[in-house]
């Protein structure tokens, strides 16, 4: 069976440039995606904590001060 003509090393080279490139558009693409998730995420995690401390009547600085009681608890055991 007769084979297709040779690609030149020159060709090759600039075949695998072209799709190196186009992989970097699209992990440049990925990553955005992954950071609007991130933030979506975090909106989501900081709406739960806002009313989950609306409904506590718990100010988000008393309760940084819950959280670094029950850390510094935590690293020292009694």
């Amino acid at each position: 069976m007769a084979r297709g003509q040779r690609k030149t090393i020159a060709e090759k080279i600039a075949e695998k440039e072209k799709l190196i490139e186009s992989l970097k558009i699209r992990l440049k693409s990925e990553q955005r995606e992954l950071e609007e998730l991130n933030r979506e995420k975090k909106e989501v995690d900081l709406k739960t904590l806002h009313d989950i401390l609306q409904e506590a009547n718990i100010t988000a600085l008393d309760a940084a001060d819950i959280i670094r009681g029950h850390l510094e608890e935590r690293q020292d055991p009694a």
